[in-house]
């Protein structure tokens, strides 16, 4: 299926975001004034249940949750990787969850990497670049929490 990351669908992103249940979040911040931390808070209200993964925090916790260093150190299957970093690190962060077996690489607001989107989907893994779950979450099409 082709998807054109300059438009998305509606019904591809609520696809996404009802069927996921576990999200790591790479490029968690312990700070309130940092959108990773608003985003990954919401997500946690939603009902998601939400991995930090950020070095410098690792082995401490994040709004309840245990921090990580690395996708490879979380213990348990990850359904969505929520990348805070740059574009140029999305293709790092990519290649890692191809290897734990994501099933979704989410690109946060302004991060954008055609190459890491298109390594994804060879790897049967959907994208989305240059979006917001937390916002996403917010928009009308939206009908009610995950399962």
């Amino acid at each position: 299926m082709f998807i054109n990351h300059d438009r998305y669908p509606d019904a591809y992103l609520k696809q996404i975001l009802t069927e996921v249940r576990c999200i790591a979040l790479v490029g968690a911040s312990p700070r309130p004034e940092r959108d990773s931390y608003a985003c990954m808070q919401m997500l946690l209200e939603q009902g998601y249940e939400v991995i930090p993964v950020n070095p410098r925090e690792a082995g401490k916790s994040i709004l309840g949750q245990r921090c990580y260093a690395s996708l490879a150190d979380i213990e348990q299957p990850v359904d969505m990787v929520d990348i805070f970093r740059s574009s140029e690190a999305a293709l790092g962060v990519t290649q890692e969850a191809i290897a734990i077996g994501a099933s979704v690489v989410w690109m946060q607001l302004e991060i954008r990497n055609p190459q890491a989107a298109k390594m994804a989907e060879a790897a049967g893994i959907k994208v989305v670049m240059d979006r917001c779950p937390k916002l996403e979450l917010q928009k009308s099409y939206w009908t009610g929490v995950p399962n």
